[in-house]
């Protein structure tokens, strides 16, 4: 980890944005902070940031709105969401909106730290992977394709929206076309390796990328295997 990676924290609470400050710096970090949605936007276009820790409760804006502001231009620096709500709606609402990972309160600083690491060393891998990667190479299944370089999506010649995370899967997906891929392989492959959450999510997701990627004639390329987990496969 270079000792000259910036973390943002946007939390309004001051003890826990001082404990966070103190922690990331103990690490190596360069550290932050904003006490407000506005705040914490004008800092993260000044300085950005490698990352970013985001509470979803702040004054001026919300922390969602934040979020959404961010990933209007920007869909790699990693985001991790600090909330009080625990149900799986409210933790999958946030990550559809383009975060890469939540984060609990009350929370353990050693999981905070672990998953900014996990969040790190994922974006460095998929810049790594982006840099070798041909300009032009496109991923195919039937009528479905989707460039990794443009970000672009299309079926039937129709073009398709995806958020972040939809993409990743997406991908992961592709490049594994006809392999049977059990939860736990997609969530370390598309969340990271150190991710802490519900494997429920992958079926949600997939339940996303499956209605956006449907034809009307009811033709899937995502299909199920009960007990097992999914495979990305042409119709025979």
């Amino acid at each position: 980890m270079p000792m000259t990676e910036s973390i943002l924290v946007v939390e309004d609470e001051e003890k826990i944005a001082r404990l966070l400050q103190i922690e990331l710096e103990c690490e190596g970090y360069q550290v932050s902070i904003a006490g407000s949605g506005p705040g914490g936007l004008e800092m993260y276009q000044e300085q950005q940031p490698g990352l970013l820790l985001l509470d979803v409760m702040l004054p001026g804006f919300s922390g969602i709105e934040l979020l959404r502001r961010i990933r209007a231009s920007d869909a790699h620096t990693p985001v991790l969401l600090l909330t009080a709500k625990s149900s799986v709606e409210d933790k999958v609402s946030g990550l559809d909106l383009g975060a890469n990972d939540y984060i609990t309160k009350p929370f353990q600083i050693e999981e905070v730290l672990a998953r900014v690491r996990a969040a790190l060393r994922l974006a460095a891998s998929r810049r790594t992977a982006e840099t070798d990667r041909e300009p032009d190479s496109w991923l195919r299944a039937e009528d479905l394709e989707l460039n990794e370089a443009t970000r672009e999506v299309i079926r039937a010649g129709r073009s398709i929206e995806l958020t972040p995370r939809e993409f990743d899967l997406l991908v992961y997906l592709l490049k594994n076309k006809r392999q049977v891929l059990n939860r736990e392989q997609i969530m370390s492959a598309v969340w990271g390796y150190d991710y802490y959450g519900d494997t429920n999510v992958v079926d949600v997701y997939i339940r996303y990328v499956r209605k956006k990627i449907a034809l009307d004639n009811g033709s899937e390329l995502i299909h199920t295997v009960r007990g097992i987990g999914y495979v990305l496969k042409d119709n025979p």
